[in-house]
């Protein structure tokens, strides 16, 4: 059977790019002692102290209760703290959290300088950009 179908499919394609540069980001974010994905919400939350979990969910593109559960571990492991302020709960970075941004953002650099050593630096930014383009398109759906 031709298997070409599965190159032509967005489907296809997008998971099978989804699961390589997850498995390169957690190498990479491996010293830091966090998922990437944690990670990026330490910086977010780094850089916006006292964003509402809203906003993060959207900034991250999950869902409120995932988003919650994010911030359920990240606050067991004291690198965040949680403060409700009517019906919106905002987020805030520890000292622990400050402390480990160099790091995470050194993680975040060599991912990015190790996707960009295979890819060249201006097709990875710009698949980037299509990536984002796309997903904005199909999420109008």
């Amino acid at each position: 059977m031709n298997d070409s179908f599965l190159r032509d499919c967005l489907f296809f394609t997008a998971n099978r790019l989804g699961r390589t540069i997850t498995k390169l980001a957690e190498e990479q974010f491996a010293p830091t002692g966090l998922t990437p994905m944690y990670g990026y919400l330490l910086l977010l939350v780094n850089g916006l102290p006292g964003i509402t979990q809203k906003e993060l969910a959207e900034k991250l593109s999950v869902t409120p209760s995932t988003l919650t559960r994010f911030v359920d571990k990240l606050e067991a492991k004291k690198l965040v703290e949680r403060q409700v302020s009517g019906k919106s709960v905002q987020v805030f970075p520890t000292d622990k959290s400050r402390e480990l941004e160099g790091t995470i953002r050194q993680a975040s650099r060599n991912l990015h300088d190790a996707y960009a050593a295979v890819l060249g630096t201006e097709s990875s930014d710009a698949l980037s950009i299509d990536l984002l383009q796309a997903s904005l398109e199909l999420e109008k759906m």
